[in-house]
């Protein structure tokens, strides 16, 4: 199997914080329509998502550790 080595270009830095950011959005919006639904089945597809979001973030925060707290969550805006 082929393995990819990361892109850790400038380029790259800025979309991974502005995916990590848009995946943190999701996650808010999945936990509200969580709170909202009734349905175990459809709760249980929703925190199932959050996980597999949660893992990505996971990953994004290991590829550029040397990126500070507030780049991540633009507390400047």
């Amino acid at each position: 199997m082929d393995v990819k080595d990361e892109d850790k270009s400038e380029e790259s830095k800025k979309n991974h914080i502005s995916y990590y950011r848009s995946l943190c959005k999701i996650i808010s919006d999945i936990k509200e329509e969580k709170n909202l639904e009734r349905e175990p089945a459809i709760k249980s597809h929703l925190d199932n998502r959050i996980d597999a979001m949660e893992k990505d973030k996971k990953r994004i925060r290991n590829m550029f550790p040397d990126i500070k707290e507030e780049e991540w969550y633009d507390y400047t805006n």
